[in-house]
């Protein structure tokens, strides 16, 4: 029988601070988040500077706030994890000083870890992983397609060529004056519109299972623009349906693709567009006759400590283990 684990896990990649506790990574003792949007609306995105400072405040406090909601103390804990990457640099390094600052005085194991495969282990807070998996990632700074051969052993398949699919929805809903972030609003009216528009999607037919959504995003941009110019009035609603119908399009097709073309068990949805009900409903019409698809609950869509104390449970049976040097990684990939 597996011994029982505690990790005390941290998460401040962006603009969210959390704290959590997972018992054998999987049950959520604690997730404690803070976030920041109100602070970072005023600028329509999230400023480096300020996402820092607000880490800083809300670290000490919510660390505080997990390990009573858990009633666990530092002496009931196993190990310390911690995302190291990829992220704003400023915002990682708060949450690794304030593990590594834990761990040494308690004398716990330090583990780094990778933002995206926390995304994408939040799955395994629904139920246990099936390998092998594909995972579709899909978040304001990332959209790739992996494969889980086994635990904790990535492969990307498919990548974005340039902007990810979140960027895509917060600058097209900065367009339509929608607050940051824009997605749970376009959301909302891309069910409410109606599809009149015809945007680009761009490397839809192509035979690989790499994403572009530039093209999408500047034709919704110009045709703002021109309307504005001529004097014509558009219905945002409208734009909204057609806009998400062909990001869904784009992503449902890769999927598909991806997924005929392996043996897996499970489709994962991961980051925090997997909260876009749009995509989940096309999702689950596509995985109706092909297999398990997993969607985290929407409280574990968006960035969060519980999903990073998922995977560092794997790296903790692996003893998979950071020493001092760990550092903040703004570019880290699952290459690591």
């Amino acid at each position: 029988m597996e011994a029982e684990t505690l990790i005390l896990a941290f998460e401040t990649s962006c603009d969210e601070t959390s704290v959590a506790v997972i018992k054998n990574g999987r049950e959520i003792l604690a997730n404690i988040i803070a976030t920041q949007i109100k602070s970072h609306q005023r600028f329509g995105g999230v400023v480096p500077e300020v996402a820092s400072r607000h880490h800083v405040e809300q670290i000490v406090h919510c660390t505080r706030l997990a390990l009573a909601e858990a009633q666990v103390t530092y002496q009931d804990l196993s190990a310390v994890a911690v995302t190291y990457g990829p992220g704003l640099v400023g915002s990682l390094l708060i949450g690794i000083m304030a593990a590594k600052s834990i761990s040494w005085a308690q004398n716990l194991p330090l583990i780094g870890v990778n933002h995206l495969a926390g995304h994408i282990y939040a799955a395994n807070l629904v139920k246990p992983i099936s390998y092998p998996a594909l995972a579709l990632v899909v978040s304001g700074g990332h959209t790739e397609l992996v494969r889980l051969s086994a635990p904790g052993e990535f492969q990307i398949l498919g990548d974005t060529r340039d902007d990810a699919v979140g960027e895509a929805f917060d600058k097209v809903g900065r367009m339509l004056g929608v607050n940051y972030p824009a997605g749970k609003t376009i959301d909302q009216w891309a069910h409410e519109g109606q599809d009149n528009f015809d945007f680009p999607r761009a490397m839809l037919q192509e035979d690989n299972l790499d994403f572009s959504f530039s093209g999408i995003k500047s034709a919704v941009i110009n045709t703002i623009h021109h309307a504005e110019q001529v004097g014509q009035t558009l219905n945002k609603k409208d734009i909204a349906t057609s806009f998400q119908k062909d990001v869904v399009e784009i992503l449902v097709t890769k999927t598909q693709r991806a997924w005929d073309q392996g043996d897996y068990q499970q489709l994962i949805v991961a980051g925090g567009v997997a909260a876009n009900q749009g995509l989940r409903e096309s999702m689950q019409q596509l995985m109706a006759s092909r297999g398990e698809l997993i969607f985290p609950p929407l409280r574990l869509c968006g960035d969060n400590a519980a999903m990073i104390g998922a995977f560092a449970h794997v790296k903790y049976q692996r003893g998979e283990f950071a020493d001092w040097t760990l550092n903040a990684d703004p570019s880290l990939d699952f290459s690591y």
